[in-house]
């Protein structure tokens, strides 16, 4: 069975695409009730508009593959540049100087969780582990020297 992926994209976002890329790089990974919860709590213009892209694509996955939101996660969310608006503003002495109105494209891609997705990786516990505890809880730590100080003559 192939795993099924589904995005949603918003083109042309008024908003810089490092400023959304900022947040995105937080959610890649997370299962979406816990992004969805994230980004409902960040006060900024950035996680309003993922948190749109990434409902959108909850609801594509729920009505396209019949997938339900809990056993997705967030594979990737991206932004990359969009156009850039030139405008100028005018300056001293007559002068002018360019302010660019950039934009962006967010896209966020969501899929099955994998089988194990969320559990802790269990920890090996061997020889050489066991060995370097005892060896640093029998030696006691050694004490700091005292500088000497230089003389006045």
């Amino acid at each position: 069975m192939a795993t099924t992926e589904v995005r949603a994209i918003h083109r042309h976002a008024r908003i810089s695409d490092q400023k959304v890329r900022e947040v995105s790089r937080v959610i890649t990974g997370m299962p979406v009730a816990d992004a969805v919860n994230l980004l409902n709590f960040t006060p900024n213009k950035a996680a309003h508009l993922i948190g749109k892209v990434l409902r959108s694509a909850v609801a594509n996955a729920a009505h396209l593959h019949e997938m339900e939101a809990d056993d997705l996660f967030v594979k990737s969310a991206v932004a990359t540049k969009g156009r850039i608006l030139h405008r100028m503003m005018p300056r001293a002495r007559g002068s002018s100087s360019p302010i660019r109105k950039r934009q962006s494209h967010i896209t966020v891609i969501v899929a099955p969780k994998p089988e194990g997705f969320g559990e802790k990786k269990k920890r090996r516990s061997g020889q050489a582990g066991a060995a370097a505890a005892e060896n640093t809880a029998a030696e006691p730590k050694a004490k700091p020297r005292a500088r000497a100080r230089k003389q006045a003559s």
